[in-house]
């Protein structure tokens, strides 16, 4: 079911991020918990969404230039260590008392602008560990599994430990947690890649190429295009789960742990679906389905007010969500060339954390001013069309990957 792991690299690699991965969870949640406490508001939680995701807007497209032109394993050892060192200044600033809202956003807008070279460089460096290109797209499965798993420790802890002792301990157990990737980190041995001297002066014309690689490439683009819609109107529905959580009976920090973990559940469930998956490579198919589902359950939503069919639902739209990510990110990294693959991924988490900012900002809006569960049904209703209208291009897509397969196999 793993044959991603016969790969050592990939194997350590896997397992220091297991670990960090559970802090960054629990400073997510603990972050936008601490927002709506001292906000109580959901437009501040669309606010918080969008500092932290504005960066990728802004950066994506230059960072990934420069994850193609550097060694992408120093590259994850700075970005993690600078992670880590934003998560303790967090720590310390809430458990002295002095953090304030503005630095709670500065702070979040300091980690996008990390993010941006971390997430693009992480994606990029898959291929370095895993060198047999058949075990591809079970590493990034396994890789969705990790982070999902992770999803439904982390919350489940912060939850508890915001209610026992403050979100203060859950930053400084994220700062912690990094050891162990970085440990992994500089445990891995990779073969050195020669890559092409960086021209600062060229680096629209590096954009460019990459601009090219992706949209000149049919599939690519629809699943490029695809990502950014879901991410505008579906995906930063999770920003305003502690105003969700909120409004149960009986909600508090523990709820938004349990909302938070249910859909971490449903997404571990779509990634480990893709990771056994065995067949024909309908993943045009599988990512229209994601779409339709994560629709569907959010119209749902809106219509339910107690936790146990809220947690249904949030499973529901968590998977459907993976299996569309994760099945985007295996084609891309199926059809892209190495060269290019940083660039292109940029334009992939463009895709997926440039839009999603102004979807924040706008699903915070609309909670404020329309109520909650009218922006969840209205939302789950523009996925919903979005996905019926992305069937139309899955055969054209799943044709594309089997004839590149081929070609490759030659």
């Amino acid at each position: 079911m793993f044959p991603a792991l016969k790969h050592r690299n990939y194997k350590i690699y896997i397992s220091g991020q297991f670990v960090s991965l559970i802090g960054t969870w629990m400073q997510q949640l603990a972050m936008s918990w601490m927002v709506y406490r001292l906000t109580k508001s959901a437009f501040w939680l669309g606010i918080a969404g969008f500092a932290a995701q504005i960066p990728m807007f802004i950066f994506g497209l230059f960072a990934g230039v420069i994850v193609d032109h550097v060694d992408r394993h120093k590259l994850l050892i700075c970005t993690q260590t600078v992670s880590a060192l934003q998560a303790f200044t967090l720590a310390y600033l809430t458990l002295t008392g002095k953090i304030t809202l503005t630095q709670l956003i500065i702070l979040d807008f300091t980690l996008g602008c990390i993010n941006c070279f971390d997430i693009t460089g992480r994606q990029s460096f898959v291929v370095q560990m895993v060198k047999n290109r058949e075990d591809l797209p079970n590493a990034i499965a396994i890789n969705s599994s990790i982070v999902n798993m992770t999803r439904l420790i982390g919350p489940a802890i912060a939850g508890a430990a915001i209610a026992a002792v403050g979100e203060g301990m859950c930053f400084l157990l994220n700062g912690v947690s990094y050891i162990a990737v970085l440990t992994a980190l500089f445990s891995i041995k990779v073969d050195k890649v020669k890559r092409m001297k960086f021209n600062v002066n060229k680096i629209f014309d590096h954009i460019k190429v990459g601009y090219h690689s992706a949209f000149d490439n049919e599939a690519i683009a629809a699943v490029i295009l695809f990502v950014a819609y879901i991410s505008f109107f579906g995906s930063p529905y999770i920003s305003i789960f502690p105003a969700l959580a909120a409004s149960l009976p009986g909600g508090g920090a523990h709820t938004l742990g349990y909302i938070s973990a249910a859909t971490g559940l449903g997404s571990l469930t779509g990634a480990l679906y893709l990771a056994n998956r065995k067949g024909p490579p309908d993943l045009g198919g599988i990512i229209a389905f994601g779409g339709l589902n994560m629709g569907a359950f959010l119209m749902v939503l809106s219509f339910v007010h107690v936790l146990p069919l809220v947690l249904v639902c949030v499973f529901m739209t968590g998977m459907g969500l993976m299996l569309q990510m994760a099945s985007t990110n295996t084609i891309i990294q199926t059809l892209v060339e190495d060269d290019k693959r940083g660039r292109v991924i940029s334009f992939l988490t463009l895709g997926l954390f440039g839009t999603a900012p102004f979807g924040s900002l706008l699903m915070g809006f609309m909670a404020e001013h329309l109520g909650l569960h009218e922006t969840f049904f209205i939302n789950g209703s523009l996925c919903l069309v979005g996905g019926y209208l992305f069937i139309k291009k899955a055969n054209k897509i799943n044709s594309i990957i089997i004839n590149h397969v081929n070609r490759a196999s030659l």
